[in-house]
């Protein structure tokens, strides 16, 4: 893509008129939205009648966009297929976890591995790539839109023959898939693949086994009917190509992204959940590593349907959401969403502007975008975002074991947003990085909340911590084997051989009236637990209270030049956070991460770089103020002032851009 800061909006030419068509254009301009995504939910616009397709509207839309200095991203529509798609044919619907299969409306209604489905995706996908994928106002292509949204997986017969076929080619006989998943509890030994059922109902629970291979096999299916678009799509464009996702959806982000040209999302995070907000650009950000990624939906104000709503922004947020995107990497902040919808299930969404045609409360805001997307593009343009010291694992199929085994009522998007908002909190710039990500450059790794820790994952650990680095790992990591069972030769498998430890029980551990000191604190001990023979080289953290009194619940091994740390159980509540925070501290300062300040709570320091130079983007997020420490003298550039070393203020939803050309800022 060109080198420009995109400001976006989703757009439904389909569902207005020419007359509002040429007048959302002048709107935009003045606006000064540059960027536009549209299609997605248009397949009936496009084939009316099946095989009757004329694309010929849209191309029209994107010709005179691009006259008038607007470009488009181009979606492809199959998260909608039409009335003739659907009508009368039940076998190509989606049917969910209890039997019930979904009927036409809303979206993502079809089952996506169905072979007509498929079929149909294809034709539609070819002809708009053929129509449009070379006109100069195409800047990119989203592949259909927020896959596995509303629904996960599908239990359709289509589904339950794919499953068949994806078992048997994994586990090549019968005889191994029963081994590795231990069909002989319950009598659940199967006999042929053809017998091994989808993890419907039952009258109680499943085995974990088939329950998340159900899920991984789903989040493969799915990826690999975003890879088929790609490649239609790649015979008639060299726009690239993203998908819209979130890390909410049932989908495995690493393995979605892996044959696309760029990362997108979009969020709907409000002011008081700042972590879920800045959390998605810190993954993001490295599922493509080097490559810019796109916001594609935000709300200008306020999200919202016909049975919720959200609280709208407060005035000078939104300016500070995108300057924050930016600075993290983003090169595409987009709004859902244009105009608002006179129809339809989310006819109260904010927008930009009103169904009639007037700014909407979000508007100022948008202003305010759009003047700090200027003000800042050159500095963004001239710089990259550096790579944190810190990182952090973050696993979708982790996510899916722990859908599997909740416990009680576990949600790895819950607690990786929390363990990441204590990193946040302490100013330590961070990065979330999926499971196969390369491990250079950093000096602490964190790998929480995932179950299983694959061979190569361990190794390329264990080749870290030779090289200096400090692994720590846990609470819940490392228990389960790749088919969700329990180790049989130590509790943790070749990561509790790796870590020097004994593990001697794992339990739950909430309302033992556990205590664990470490760290100068003592806290509370809760979630499933691991707990370690005491060795005193070995041991941080006693147990001083509870029924492993005197074990050890963390445990640090020097391995080569660094050292893995096993966290093995959850300090909770005050105390717990103050037991975290120091030993986040301690193996920082033993490791000498660098990139962190002293920002106070609602204000972040991002930091880039480029021609020598240090750059940080200090930004107040909740409007509250605050300030940061400078370490240098530093250049203000946006004035051409010089900034003084010591205290910095920071004004509400203000941000400022500080330049340091000493070594070592």
């Amino acid at each position: 893509m060109a080198r420009v800061l995109y400001h976006g909006a989703a757009y439904y030419p389909e569902l207005w008129d020419e007359k509002v068509i040429d007048e959302d254009i002048k709107l935009m301009k003045e606006t000064g939205i540059n960027v536009v995504r549209m299609g997605e939910f248009a397949w009936s616009k496009m084939e009316p009648e099946e095989g009757k397709i004329d694309i010929s509207f849209f191309k029209e839309v994107i010709i005179k966009l691009y006259e008038n200095g607007i470009k488009t991203i181009m979606c492809t529509p199959t998260a909608t297929p039409p009335i003739w798609f659907s009508y009368g044919h039940p076998e190509r619907m989606y049917v969910d976890r209890d039997g019930k299969t979904m009927g036409h409306g809303a979206r993502q209604h079809a089952c996506t591995n169905h072979p007509y489905f498929r079929e149909r995706a294809a034709i539609i996908t070819e002809h708009i790539a053929k129509e449009v994928g070379n006109l100069p106002g195409l800047v990119g292509w989203q592949i259909d839109n927020e896959f596995k949204c509303h629904v996960s997986e599908c239990m359709c017969e289509t589904c339950r023959n794919l499953w068949h076929e994806w078992l048997k080619q994994r586990y090549q006989t019968i005889d191994a898939l029963n081994e590795a998943w231990g069909t002989q509890i319950w009598s659940e030994y199967y006999q042929d693949f053809h017998q091994v059922p989808q993890p419907g109902h039952a009258p109680f629970l499943h085995n974990s086994s088939l329950q998340t291979m159900y899920r991984l096999f789903s989040m493969e299916k799915i990826a690999e009917f975003c890879d088929e678009q790609a490649a239609i799509i790649r015979k008639y464009s060299s726009a690239p190509i993203t998908h819209n996702s979130n890390i909410a959806f049932s989908v495995d982000q690493e393995r979605l992204f892996k044959n696309l040209d760029f990362a997108s999302f979009d969020t709907y995070a409000t002011i008081d959940n700042l972590a879920g907000y800045l959390m998605n650009h810190d993954l993001y950000r490295n599922i493509k590593k080097g490559k810019s990624f796109w916001v594609m939906e935000t709300s200008p104000s306020h999200a919202a349907s016909l049975e919720s709503y959200a609280n709208p922004h407060p005035n000078g947020y939104l300016k500070v959401e995108a300057v924050a995107a930016y600075a993290l990497g983003a090169e595409g902040f987009c709004y859902w969403l244009w105009r608002q919808q006179r129809a339809g299930c989310e006819q109260p969404h904010g927008s930009v502007i009103s169904a009639w045609g007037k700014p909407t409360v979000g508007y100022a805001n948008v202003l305010e975008v759009e003047r700090a997307r200027k003000e800042i593009e050159p500095i963004i343009l001239s710089t990259i975002p550096m790579q944190a010291e810190v990182a952090i694992t973050y696993s979708d199929r982790a996510k899916a074991f722990l859908k599997t085994e909740p416990h009680r009522q576990l949600d790895y998007r819950r607690l990786i947003t929390e363990f990441y908002d204590r990193i946040l909190r302490m100013g330590i710039h961070r990065d979330l990085i999926p499971e196969t990500a390369s491990l250079d450059g950093y000096k602490i790794l964190f790998t929480p909340f995932v179950p299983y820790l694959s061979p190569d994952y361990i190794e390329r650990a264990r080749q870290f911590v030779e090289n200096g680095g400090i692994w720590i790992v846990g609470p819940l990591s490392g228990g389960r084997t790749e088919e969700h069972t329990v180790h049989t030769d130590r509790a943790l498998g070749e990561l509790e051989k790796m870590a020097g430890a004994e593990v001697l029980y794992t339990y739950p551990m909430d309302g033992t009236g556990t205590i664990g000191r470490a760290f100068g604190v003592s806290a509370p001990l809760g979630m499933w637990s691991s707990v370690f023979e005491f060795h005193s080289e070995h041991c941080v953290g006693v147990i001083e209270e509870g029924l492993s009194k005197g074990k050890s619940f963390i445990n640090e091994h020097r391995i080569g030049k660094g050292k893995i740390v096993m966290l093995g159980s959850m300090p909770i509540a005050e105390e717990g956070d103050k037991l975290l925070v120091n030993l986040v501290n301690h193996y920082a300062n033993e490791a000498n991460v660098n990139l962190r300040t002293d920002a106070t709570a609602g204000t972040i320091a991002v930091p880039r770089k480029g021609d020598g130079c240090t750059v940080w983007f200090i930004i107040n997020m909740d409007g509250q103020g605050g300030s940061v420490t400078i370490p240098a003298i530093g250049v203000d550039m946006l004035t051409g002032a010089q900034v003084s070393p010591g205290k910095l203020q920071i004004g509400n939803f203000e941000y400022r851009v500080v330049q340091f050309c000493e070594k070592g800022i």
